[in-house]
């Protein structure tokens, strides 16, 4: 077990793999997975500052493929479970539409938000549209705010470990 884990860490090295990690971890993290691709974004960025919009681009195109993958979860889940339940409990998110994407960003509510999407049958594509403007928004923010804390901070944060 221990050899395992040694093998992801090492796989999802971000200097060696780079762009292809953010992309995996952005992708796994829009699954239901509890796995966050923020600090794999921020430290390729932290790494490669030439990068950001790249970057940026890279796990947005990932995590809204992942999001997708959560959409037809949801769509292939729909003639699993009872069908009276849309109505009574996930009327609002047919009422606001694919709009309501906009804020598949947000944590432990926003994976869920894309498979209620396709439980419910919302159009896929603009549904697709939407999650990527969210996701977009989300990570050129976080990672532009996450590269404003003076490395000093980062440094005394991390000093534990590094011994």
């Amino acid at each position: 077990m221990e050899a395992l884990i040694e093998r992801l860490i090492d796989w999802f090295a971000l200097p060696r793999h780079g762009l292809t990690s953010v992309f995996v971890v952005a992708f796994v993290s829009a699954t239901l997975l509890p796995l966050g691709s923020e600090p794999a974004v921020f430290g390729f960025v932290k790494l490669n500052p030439d990068t950001f919009w790249l970057t940026v681009l890279v796990a947005t195109a990932g995590n809204t493929l992942g999001g997708m993958v959560d959409w037809w979860l949801g769509y292939g889940a729909k003639y699993a479970v009872a069908r009276h339940t849309e109505t009574r409990y996930f009327g609002w998110l047919k009422r606001f539409g694919p709009k309501m994407l906009l804020l598949s960003w947000l944590p432990a509510v926003g994976d869920p938000l894309c498979a209620l999407a396709g439980w419910l049958k919302l159009s896929f594509w603009p549904c697709v549209l939407y999650m990527a403007i969210g996701k977009f928004l989300r990570y050129a923010t976080m990672t532009a705010a996450l590269l404003w804390v003076p490395d000093s901070w980062w440094m005394k944060l991390l000093s534990p470990f590094t011994g």
